[in-house]
């Protein structure tokens, strides 16, 4: 790592590393759909359901969006490759991974058991003391109960991001992208073996799966580490200079790159405030489909995007960097511009098609698509704030995202209190997704003006392509629903075929629009494959 090694990060390496991490993260976003269609069948759409899902489980899943994937990363990552690049080499960024580690261990410690103690009103805050819902005191404890049974999954999944970003850092993108399949498997194995009497036994065993599984990823990485021969010694905590500074920078990434997690605990808690029985249970249900491409693409391409980014600035390959961030925004529309034409126009079969069975009535599958649509238009915003905030993370720059976050969430607050009252439970997908789209528009920008980013000839050229490909797409799934739709309520077979179909013919179309209107030619495609390693280099327009 010191010398910068590679002069160019190729396009079949960016695909490579992607396909590595989606693949695994395919693999769990599945496992995650299939733990989601348990949970609806056992629990379905109501307080408890709405107490797990808008309380217990929202917490992990906000720490997981901060830390494992957003804050600690955003910090830690470029300040480990810059310890890693220097006259120690690899070795001094173990050290300074350690002394991170002994100052992030008992602020987690304290962290948790200051949570612990204060359940109460965080479940209250969270939930706007699910006003409308109208809950007996007994109902109200049961969601603190969870919210603490869940609360120590927030330093277990901190204390595995620390490791993870090693690893990530590393380049071994994969050992850290399929710990989320553990914490899938532990809440379907909760789930199918140890279902209650009733929903509320059932969302007790989801908490409880919750912790296990955060167990069972932080055990994981502390052996991918061993096996990598990164041993973590624990020290006594110092806050020397370098320790200092990446505490300064996780505070303002924090919220940078949380800003839609935030949006989304905002919009959870307007919606317990304002809105009645199962619509956060709708919204939780929609956003979790919302993630699966997110998850696939934004995160995946995030991941590996702001360790080869900081590489190759601590190196001086600026322009590298840049045609680096240009190839990532093409995939990143590539992927996500179908998936959101697909949830706009058949939402509610896909809804259907997964989660309505036993408590999961068609009038919730039909709330939740309408759900899943509002959120689906911020779709390309959520993943473009992934791609392009490392340009800013790998500059050390955590301060303009925040600002930036922050402005997102005040739109996102004011969409709420006006679309709540008009079109109820919709209003906060789309006010989350509104918010989302203000927050890349200012990130772009931004870059832009500072010189940190030029869209190159090859982006301008394929963007609008690609965007008649996925409408042209979007005109074969609304005609293959109609066909499909009567297969979509009956057995678990026909249901699982028929949105295979749907999916698979989706698909196929697209790839053929994207040539057809030579948003990708066949030499493309040849060239991927052909040309492996650092060697080879994008097609010229």
């Amino acid at each position: 790592m010191k010398d910068g090694s590679k002069p160019h990060v190729s396009p079949m390496n960016l695909v490579k590393s992607l396909s590595s991490v989606g693949g695994l993260t395919l693999v769990s976003r599945i496992l995650a759909l299939l733990r989601d269609s348990l949970a609806a069948r056992y629990v379905g759409a109501g307080f408890a359901s709405d107490a797990f899902n808008g309380v217990a489980f929202r917490l992990p899943n906000m720490f997981r969006a901060l830390f494992a994937e957003g804050a600690f990363s955003a910090a830690f990552i470029p300040m480990f490759n810059k310890k890693a690049a220097g006259p120690d080499g690899i070795a001094g960024g173990y050290v300074f991974a350690e002394r991170a580690l002994a100052v992030l261990l008992p602020v987690l410690i304290v962290f948790t058991v200051a949570l612990l103690l204060a359940a109460y009103p965080i479940t209250w805050l969270l939930s706007g003391g699910f006003a409308r819902q109208n809950p007996t005191e007994a109902q109200f404890a049961f969601a603190v109960m969870l919210s603490r049974i869940t609360l120590p999954y927030l330093a277990l999944i901190s204390l595995a991001s620390l490791l993870g970003g090693i690893l990530n850092s590393l380049d071994k993108f994969w050992i850290n992208a399929a710990a989320p399949i553990l914490l899938n498997l532990a809440m379907i194995g909760g789930l199918w073996f140890f279902h209650g009497a009733n929903e509320y036994d059932t969302a007790r065993v989801q908490a409880i799966s919750v912790t296990v599984g955060g167990v069972l990823q932080l055990l994981w990485l502390i052996w991918a580490c061993h096996r990598a021969g990164v041993d973590m010694r624990l020290r006594m905590p110092r806050l020397d200079a370098d320790v200092r500074e990446m505490l300064r920078l996780i505070v303002p990434a924090a919220a940078g790159a949380g800003a839609a997690q935030i949006n989304l605990l905002i919009s959870t808690s307007l919606a317990g405030s304002l809105l009645a029985s199962g619509s956060i249970t709708y919204i939780y249900y929609a956003d979790r489909l919302n993630q699966l491409p997110l998850g696939l693409i934004g995160i995946g391409l995030g991941t590996i995007l702001l360790p080869t980014i900081s590489k190759l600035l601590s190196t001086g390959q600026e322009e590298a960097a840049m045609d680096t961030q240009n190839r990532g925004i093409e995939l990143a529309l590539f992927l996500t511009l179908p998936a959101t034409v697909a949830f706009m126009i058949a939402a509610e079969p896909i809804v259907r098609g997964l989660f309505q069975y036993g408590l999961f009535t068609p009038e919730d599958a039909r709330k939740c698509g309408w759900a899943l649509s509002a959120f689906s238009i911020g779709l390309p915003s959520y993943v473009l704030v992934k791609v392009l905030t490392p340009g800013y993370y790998a500059r050390g720059d955590t301060r303009t995202p925040v600002r930036f976050a922050m402005l997102s969430i005040v739109v996102n607050i004011v969409g709420n209190l006006i679309m709540i009252p008009w079109i109820g439970h919709v209003g906060p997908p789309l006010a989350t997704a509104l918010a989302s789209t203000v927050n890349v528009a200012m990130l772009y920008r931004t870059l832009a003006k500072r010189g940190h980013f030029v869209a190159d000839a090859q982006l301008r050229r394929r963007v609008p392509r690609l965007a008649l490909a996925a409408v042209l797409m979007g005109a074969t799934v609304f005609a293959c629903k109609q066909l499909l739709d009567p297969y979509l309520g009956g057995p678990l077979v026909y249901r699982y075929a028929a949105l295979g179909v749907l999916v698979g013919a989706g698909m196929a179309i697209y790839v053929v629009a994207c040539f057809l209107t030579r948003a990708y030619r066949i030499a493309d495609l040849t060239a991927l494959i052909r040309k492996r390693g650092a060697t080879s280099k994008p097609v010229q327009e």
